[in-house]
């Protein structure tokens, strides 16, 4: 195994050239050999002193990641493990303290063992202390990006990992809660590792050591754009659109054109409208869903989060991720674009175990209920609620190649009791072109796709 970076060293690979500005550490007394009077502990403090140069198992400072100032707090796994102990929640408080008091994003370096068990429970409550700053930091608008170095175990992952908005772990870092020596003696070891925390839906991005400086710098950048503006953020323009620009003449017009294989899909939208974006990954509650793309992304100078379908059934793990995306961006003071295209949620068995309802709902909520302003563009297909739950209520627009509707118009004419034929005279009476939409109210106009095509009328873009 190549040797472990020191808490310095990893400070070093994300900076730059800019200047690390150490914060002082709070003033206190330790009991002799701690709180629990463990016998060699003092001892093995000084030995740890003198290995790594440091006085605790965290260095905590200022300095610049790109064009963005941060508060760093590393973790020095020499030094005992890098566990916690009551000297490092002294200084992990103050860390955060600064960073509210500054208006700063928080950024972990975190390689960790867990709590200190020569400190006992003392240790142990530090664990809430931690979470209490976090929790603060986050009520604050403060945006808190962790990089999760080898190995990251215990309450430091649970807390500080975990709990961050991004989580980047480097490329074979061991992760989870559990340490190597107090897992069952059967576990998988690959379950520990970052590829399999990406997989499962628990962390953003696995990153190589010659490319994380350049990663948590784009992040930092996007992240830190709701901080930097003092007026309320404006809507998002929607996407030009990018498909046919005809609009259909009938309703089953409208759904053959929405289903078309060919059709752009959200990766072209997304490409078009950002010059640069990062992505979020997973529901933190073990899945993930690839037809759901969110994240953040640039534009003209901007930043702007994004919820996006892909045009496949929408998975339990795709609405929690989107929630997710939806109440990171309120907190941040970041507008939101969503892409609606799916013909549905996915109603399979493992949908349902997996809670597809209470998913559904808890996007629908997050939408309703965001602090900043969000536009919605439908590009394909708007299969029922399961479409209706991404959209921006009064600020939805369409694309001449798309349709919504309350069902699809086969299963319309299975639930009336029709012929499957009866399909295409389902679809009119529902009235689900793009036309239909603009004149019942449901979306605010329709967006020009490229080259020539019929007028919209009112409420075209």
């Amino acid at each position: 195994m190549a040797e472990r970076p020191n808490a310095r060293e990893a400070i070093a690979a994300v900076i730059d050239e800019s200047a690390f500005t150490e914060l002082p550490a709070p003033q206190g007394v330790s009991a002799p050999d701690g709180p629990l009077g463990w016998e060699g502990y003092d001892a093995s403090r000084a030995r740890a002193g003198e290995r790594t140069g440091e006085t605790e198992s965290v260095v905590c400072g200022t300095a610049r990641i790109g064009s963005v100032e941060v508060v760093l707090i590393s973790f020095e796994f020499g030094f005992l493990g890098g566990s916690l102990g009551e000297r490092t929640g002294d200084l992990l408080e103050a860390a955060y303290t600064h960073a509210r008091e500054r208006k700063l994003p928080v950024v972990s370096l975190i390689a960790t063992g867990g709590s200190r068990m020569q400190e006992g429970m003392r240790a142990l409550l530090q664990l809430q202390r931690v979470a209490r700053q976090s929790a603060l930091t986050r009520a604050a608008g403060l945006p808190q990006l962790a990089v999760v170095r080898d190995p990251t175990t215990g309450g430091g992952w649970a807390t500080l990992g975990a709990g961050a908005d991004v989580i980047l772990a480097l490329r074979g870092a061991q992760i989870g809660f559990a340490g190597s020596r107090v897992r069952p003696a059967d576990a998988d070891p690959h379950a520990y590792t970052a590829e399999a925390q990406l997989a499962a839906g628990h962390i953003d991005a696995v990153v190589g050591r010659d490319e994380l400086r350049a990663t948590v710098g784009h992040w930092l950048t996007l992240l830190a754009g709701g901080i930097r503006d003092d007026v309320p953020s404006a809507a998002p323009a929607p996407p030009e659109g990018l498909g046919r620009a005809g609009l259909p003449a009938t309703g089953w017009e409208a759904v053959l054109q929405a289903r078309v294989p060919q059709r752009p899909r959200a990766t072209a939208y997304l490409d078009a409208y950002f010059t640069h974006r990062e992505a979020i990954n997973g529901d933190r509650c073990g899945g993930t869903d690839p037809g759901m793309l969110c994240g953040f992304g640039s534009r003209e100078g901007r930043t702007i989060a994004y919820a996006a379908q892909c045009g496949t059934a929408t998975r339990p793990a795709g609405y929690r991720t989107a929630a997710r995306l939806v109440r990171l961006a309120g907190r941040l003071g970041i507008p939101v674009l969503t892409l609606v295209d799916t013909p549905g949620a996915a109603n399979d068995a493992e949908a349902e175990r997996t809670g597809a309802g209470s998913a559904i709902a808890d996007l629908f909520a997050a939408m309703a209920t965001a602090p900043v302003p969000v536009t919605t563009l439908l590009i394909g297909e708007g299969g029922s609620g399961g479409a209706l739950a991404l959209s921006a209520p009064d600020n939805t627009w369409a694309t001449p190649d798309s349709y919504f509707s309350v069902i699809a118009p086969e299963l319309a004419a299975a639930i009336l009791k029709r012929a499957p034929e009866e399909a295409r005279v389902t679809a009119d009476q529902l009235r689900l072109r793009p036309q239909d939409l603009v004149s019942l109210g449901v979306v605010r106009g329709i967006v020009p796709g490229p080259g020539p095509g019929p007028g919209t009328g009112a409420g075209e873009v």
